[in-house]
């Protein structure tokens, strides 16, 4: 049976590179069937020492290699369109919170100018802290409600099919329209002194 060191001593003892190329090649040709898959994958093996320098990498071993690289292990799962859900009931509740804090300041200051006595300054940090925890009661509310969420996920996988433009096409678009923006001003102000000047010649002012 052929062996590593009988391919490696029939390949490239006393031969040059490109002699020693074909002679492993001719060995891969003689190997019998019968001898298995073993011999002529050390054969090949040895060609890609030859060719290459060093072993050729598998596909296999090479797919393997980049998909390490793309998806490092333990790299969290991107949220996708589900960010736009959360953010949406987080902005929800922030403007919610706003609104009844001003609300609630704007009560006592009312109920503070019809019973002081009993009512009080207003407490800014109280109105503030009342209004923050309704606000997250109510988006936790509407969170749970299955017809409220599903049609915020909705919204949120259309506006994740959103392509938004690169920053080459914002620069030149903002450029385009700066320039247009003066070109036309140029224009109609040379138009009004144009017209200007024409008025004053036929009325004689």
């Amino acid at each position: 049976m052929t062996t590593e060191d009988d391919i490696k001593t029939g390949a490239t003892e006393g031969l040059g590179e490109s002699e020693a190329l074909e002679a492993a090649r001719a060995e891969v040709a003689t190997i019998e069937p019968s001898e298995g898959g073993a011999a002529e994958a050390l054969a090949r093996l040895e060609i890609d020492k030859i060719t290459e320098g060093e072993p050729a990498e598998s596909e296999g071993d090479a797919d393997d290699g980049e998909d390490e690289e793309d998806e490092p292990a333990g790299t969290p799962a991107q949220l996708g369109a589900q960010r736009f859900v959360y953010a949406a009931y987080f902005a929800g509740a922030i403007a919610v919170a706003f609104i009844l804090s001003k609300a609630i300041g704007y009560g006592w200051s009312r109920l503070n100018l019809w019973k002081p006595e009993h009512v009080g300054e207003p407490n800014e940090e109280i109105a503030i802290t009342t209004a923050a925890i309704i606000g997250a009661l109510v988006a936790i509310y509407y969170y749970r409600d299955e017809k409220t969420r599903t049609m915020a996920e909705e919204v949120a996988a259309e506006l994740g099919r959103v392509t938004w433009p690169s920053r080459d096409e914002v620069v030149n678009g903002t450029f385009v329209v700066i320039v247009t923006t003066f070109v036309a001003t140029a224009f109609f102000a040379l138009m009004d002194r144009f017209w200007s000047f024409v008025t004053n010649l036929v009325y004689g002012a």
